[in-house]
């Protein structure tokens, strides 16, 4: 399983050596799009609408726009400095707090926690504390250049890292228009909802909810595969030249090379020798 972040968390004077790999991955099927006469992928080009023209990679900085198309260009290496400064702090556990005290609107991604070279025994101990406390630990990271809250709680046999929104970046509902006020809600319709509730209450097991489009569609490819309702892609066309263009650069060849051969020196006939 791949590593995404390698370092240390910490709580109290206990120091654990630990590695992230992501827990979750998205399974969504991706479709190219092709151009719909010949069947060619299409391609994104980053282009300077005020140049006029393409900009290669290493043509892009980074800005922060504090004022309409007035910026801030931030170089790379300060950039790099900070994010290496921030990366190389050990992560603290900053608090501990009850899992259901966190709204599910702020968890983000999740992370396998496993301990690194030296770290078995204390990652344990953090694990068997999470476990008899029934608690959840609260910690902030740095991870692909951006800081993130965090929680770190017992999953299975292991513990899993779980990154969460801070307070500022979760929209206010009550921003959410035309929510409803004031409805009065008769008695008998709510029983009924209740009791419609009641009868499709279980307990959760996720190994019984699948992802039935994903599936749908894998077979509506499949079909056509099958049926060799299939395309290929055109190929990419040489582009012709430009006669003119072309003479014009072998002519200008030509007269370089003139430039810097060495003029040819006169032979001296034996004949030419004898009338001198």
């Amino acid at each position: 399983m791949h590593t995404v972040w390698k370092g240390s968390i910490s709580f109290g004077l206990v120091n654990i050596p630990v590695k992230l790999h992501t827990a979750t991955e998205n399974k969504d099927i991706k479709l190219r799009q092709l151009h719909k006469k010949c069947h060619t992928p299409i391609n994104y080009q980053k282009r300077c609408p005020d140049c006029e023209e393409e900009v290669a990679q290493e043509d892009i900085v980074k800005a922060y726009e504090y004022a309409k198309n007035k910026f801030v260009v931030l170089d790379a290496e300060d950039l790099e400095q900070l994010k290496k400064e921030q990366e190389e702090k050990a992560v603290e556990i900053i608090d501990f707090v009850k899992l259901e005290e966190i709204d599910p609107i702020y968890f983000e991604k999740s992370y396998f926690m496993a301990p690194d070279a030296g770290g078995a025994k204390a990652y344990s101990l953090l694990k068997e504390a999470l476990n008899e406390s029934g608690k959840i630990g609260i910690a902030k990271i740095i991870i692909r250049s951006k800081e993130q809250l965090a929680v770190v709680r017992v999953y299975k046999e292991g513990l899993i890292m779980e990154t969460i929104h801070f307070p500022d970046e979760v929209r206010k509902i009550e921003d959410v228009p035309n929510l409803p006020e004031g409805q009065k809600i008769v008695k008998k319709e709510l029983d009924t909802a209740l009791l419609l509730v009641e009868q499709l209450t279980t307990t959760f097991d996720p190994e019984k909810y699948h992802d039935e489009y994903r599936t749908a569609l894998m077979d509506l490819i499949e079909e056509k595969k099958t049926g060799k309702k299939t395309v290929t892609a055109t190929d990419k066309k040489p582009k012709e030249s430009n006669v003119t263009d072309l003479m014009s650069a072998l002519q200008a060849s030509i007269d370089k090379t003139k430039k810097k051969k060495p003029a040819a020196k006169k032979r001296t006939t034996a004949k030419a020798k004898k009338n001198a």
